[in-house]
């Protein structure tokens, strides 16, 4: 018999594929409309969590740490300046600006792809209507 926690997540990681593919079905379409813009909808948005992303992780660097110490039965707060390295704050930055824009530049590329179809198809089609004159 299969563990309750095993089949939730097995229910969980099939949820996830199904969602990851419905959205890419969802870029591939919006991208082959004839509004070009209808295509830039999900590389803005999720362009846009990614800034959301890391500019909430740059401010939960601590400028100070307060620190709550119980010396003999007494409630001693002690508050001390913390200096993190600039390197640290810039390479978690952007580590996570990396990361989060993954799906943006998939969301692109399959953009690129099918305006590129779109284009080449409307360029035949006008070679036609040129023909036929």
């Amino acid at each position: 018999m299969i563990d309750t926690r095993v089949s939730f997540l097995m229910i969980l990681l099939i949820s996830l594929i199904i969602l990851l593919i419905g959205v890419i079905i969802l870029q591939v379409f919006l991208s082959k409309r004839e509004n070009k813009w209808a295509g830039l909808i999900l590389p803005f948005s999720s362009f846009g969590v990614s800034l959301l992303v890391l500019f909430g992780v740059l401010m939960y660097f601590p400028a100070t740490m307060t620190e709550s110490l119980f010396v003999n039965g007494e409630l001693i707060e002690r508050t001390t300046s913390q200096i993190i390295p600039t390197t640290t704050i810039v390479g978690t930055a952007a580590f996570m600006f990396i990361i989060f824009n993954i799906p943006t530049a998939i969301y692109l590329a399959i953009y690129a792809i099918c305006r590129d179809k779109h284009s080449k198809r409307r360029s035949l089609e006008k070679m036609r209507i040129q023909d036929l004159e």
